[in-house]
């Protein structure tokens, strides 16, 4: 600050370069986002291949570990850019999260020629609601250091109730055991030192004292009577009860609604369907996203459950093409199934128009039941809202504006001329079927609805384009006729705007 109390030039500077290297994070956040998202797309690809034992078990490993970077970065970035909003609390199944550390540290611990095992005793409840991702750094940094002191033998992870009060993770290991003359000060930063050939810097038992007291439980560690370590987090269960297992939560009532649920696992479609039926809803199953388009083409629903990830369209091109199609299903509501854990995904879910989300795995009928009702709250009593605008109106009229009073007409004039004759050509490329007709028409269209600010119809022509290099001739009509939905309201608005100038030219 100066003299008169107004900042100084370099306290200027300091923001303006913290701002730019805020900046800078928020691009390499949406960089890494992006490639974090691919290799979890890539990993639920490969979920049902035929894979052999041992692979399978690498497979299990990879997906653990990558769903939790993914929380981790997520997490990371929102501390860096300041958007972080506390301890983030949500239902946890137990038995779940158990399988998933089972399965990323058994590949780990047999690397070394070790034993895993994982152990749950029957009185630990199904669900419990905390800090998820607090909960995994604690057990993780507890089960890498036991796998890393340990050379023979086994770790094991034990998941108790005790005293009917508090919940007990423990992690035994059967290696040399903790040095006395260091257990006083082991929760210390890099307390340990360095241990000839065992790599790491001693933030282990630090990060997981840290993350106990954000979960609000604490870390013990002791010496084993028959040998080993033992590790211990012990959380207070009165707190981790969710308020769902309390009261019991009413379903919303389907009866006399019929459910399109589009999903390529034959196993989650059933799952799903027997978790509508029991809400009273009627259900019918699409295997992918050409499949679903095929069956709202030709059948009456009241709602779409649909998986954000299908074969040959996506759920989310699947829902971008419902809402810029005009059609009786363009406003139905619609609920995604994911397993993306990033807020980027999600965020593309929302903006592709998907009224609510649901997590997977789905191990209990709330949460579905929470989004369905989440859903149809967001549409009328006849489950309609307005169809999306046909252009950014800003970008529309700033077209105009530089074009001039004069020169309007006779944009609006070309506008619609160039949209009949890529009409034309798509009708024809469509019809026969011409891939490469239907690839240039499409391409033309992508950039004339583009300039005048038609974002659905862009979408939509970059989905058909898509679909022609891939020699797709299913999605191609099915996302054809969205299309030429879309030029024809496109072309109906440019023509009430050329009437718009008529009338004031007169």
């Amino acid at each position: 600050m100066n003299e008169i109390g107004l900042p100084s030039d370099g306290a200027r500077r300091d923001a303006s370069d913290n701002k730019a290297q805020i900046a800078r994070i928020m691009l390499l956040g949406h960089d890494l986002r992006a490639a974090v998202s691919d290799i979890l797309g890539g990993l639920h690809l490969l979920a049902d291949e035929d894979l052999s034992p041992g692979m399978r078990l690498q497979f299990e490993r990879m997906r653990a570990a990558g769903d939790d970077m993914a929380r981790l970065i997520e997490e990371g970035f929102e501390i860096v850019t300041d958007q972080a909003v506390g301890p983030l609390r949500q239902t946890v199944q137990l038995a779940r999260l158990l399988y998933d550390l089972e399965m990323r540290w058994t590949g780990r611990a047999q690397e070394k020629g070790l034993g895993f095992h994982v152990a749950m005793a029957p009185d630990v409840p199904v669900l419990v609601r905390l800090d998820r991702i607090a909960l995994e750094r604690v057990l993780s940094n507890m089960l890498s250091n036991a796998v890393k002191y340990t050379d023979q033998g086994a770790v094991r992870l034990a998941l108790t109730v005790e005293a009917d009060t508090r919940l007990l993770f423990s992690v035994l290991d059967d290696g040399p055991g903790f040095d006395p003359d260091l257990r006083g000060r082991l929760f210390r930063q890099g307390a340990r030192g360095e241990v000839p050939g065992k790599a790491g810097n001693g933030l282990g038992l630090f990060i997981s004292r840290d993350m106990a007291r954000r979960l609000e439980g604490r870390i013990e560690v002791s010496n084993r009577a028959e040998g080993g370590a033992c590790v211990a987090l012990s959380l207070p269960l009165a707190g981790l009860m969710p308020p769902e297992m309390a009261i019991d939560t009413p379903l919303p009532d389907l009866g006399r609604m019929r459910v399109l649920v589009a999903e390529d696992s034959a196993l989650n479609q059933a799952v799903l369907g027997h978790m509508l039926s029991a809400m009273g809803a009627h259900c019918d199953s699409a295997a992918d996203g050409v499949e679903a388009l095929e069956m709202l083409d030709n059948g009456s629903y009241d709602l779409a459950v649909i998986d954000a990830e299908m074969p040959r369209l996506s759920g989310l091109d699947l829902i971008r093409t419902l809402r810029a199609s005009g059609g009786r299903h363009s406003a139905i509501p619609v609920v995604v199934c994911t397993a993306y854990v990033l807020r980027a995904n999600r965020e593309a879910i929302v903006a592709a128009g998907a009224d609510a989300i649901v997590s997977k795995p789905m191990t209990a009928i709330e949460p579905l039941a929470e989004a369905i009702t989440q859903a149809l709250e967001r549409h009328d009593g006849e489950g309609h809202r307005p169809c999306p605008p046909i252009v950014d109106e800003a970008v529309f009229e700033a077209l105009l504006g530089i074009a001039g009073p004069d020169a309007a007409q006779e944009l609006l004039t070309r506008l619609i001329a160039d949209l009949s004759r890529v009409e034309r050509g798509l009708v024809a490329g469509l019809s026969a079927p011409n891939l490469e007709l239907v690839r240039a028409d499409s391409h033309v269209l992508l950039s004339v609805a583009g300039a005048v600010g038609a974002l659905r119809l862009q979408e939509l022509a970059e989905e058909l384009c898509a679909a022609a290099r891939r020699a797709d001739t299913v999605a191609m009509q099915l996302i054809g006729r969205a299309v030429l939905t879309q030029i024809d309201r496109l072309i109906a608005y440019a023509g009430r705007r050329q009437r718009q100038f008529e009338k004031v030219g007169a």
